[in-house]
């Protein structure tokens, strides 16, 4: 069976109004101001839900009642099942980025124990000690800005003898399914179109991949 949008909505409306649980009297008129339609429009989805066998519907001197059948209900909750598909994943998302080859800089970071033992402990792995360089092509950059928007999880800033390293946020992901993490410097400007990733293995080699080459990371917010 199909239900055209309208229909569903009725069928919605009269279901917030508890008409899956009591007899709900409502007047066309009334129906077709929640749903924002004419009273002609709302009298019109009420007679082919009743058709459908979605509603019951009594006529009286007294007024409409309506009561949502199981049809109707399990109707709405294959709805409910759709939507919570969608949402339910809502913790995730995938992001597809070229390989290219950074200047060596994640290598450096990467190592520094003050960074290391952050990584180890709030990410749950010891890093090889460079990162899988991303540019991110224009039509992925969505989702890019979207890690900017986002939390993530805090990599502390530190101080050597030397100089201070700023604060860093990283996302737990997967590459080709190997575990790992995407890491982006907090304070500092950092390119819309590149992410680095980390892993516990050199994931070039592990995915045999090279400058060019297309991978899609799959990120939890």
């Amino acid at each position: 069976m199909h239900l055209d949008y309208e229909m569903l909505e009725v069928l919605k409306q009269l279901a917030l109004m508890n008409a899956t649980k009591k007899v709900l009297k409502i007047s066309s008129k009334e129906l077709a101001e929640k749903i924002g339609q004419s009273v002609q429009t709302a009298a019109r989805k009420l007679k082919e839900l009743e058709d459908e066998g979605l509603i019951e519907r009594t006529l009286t001197r007294d007024g409409q009642f309506i009561v949502i059948t199981e049809k109707g209900k399990k109707m709405l909750y294959k709805e409910y099942l759709d939507y919570k598909k969608i949402f339910e994943d809502e913790g995730t998302i995938t992001i597809k980025g070229k390989v290219f080859s950074g200047v060596g800089e994640g290598r450096y970071y990467v190592s520094l124990e003050g960074y290391r033992r952050q990584f180890i402990e709030k990410l749950g792995f010891d890093p090889y000690p460079g990162t899988l360089n991303l540019r991110i092509p224009k039509e992925q950059l969505y989702f890019r800005r979207r890690l900017d928007e986002e939390d993530g999880i805090l990599i502390e800033g530190f101080s050597t003898p030397d100089r201070t390293f700023g604060e860093v946020k990283a996302f737990k992901c997967k590459v080709g399914g190997i575990e790992g993490a995407i890491v982006m410097p907090k304070r500092t400007h950092y390119p819309e179109d590149v992410l680095e990733v980390i892993a516990p293995v050199k994931l070039r080699e592990v995915l045999k991949l090279k400058d060019g080459d297309y991978v899609e990371v799959e990120v939890v917010l």
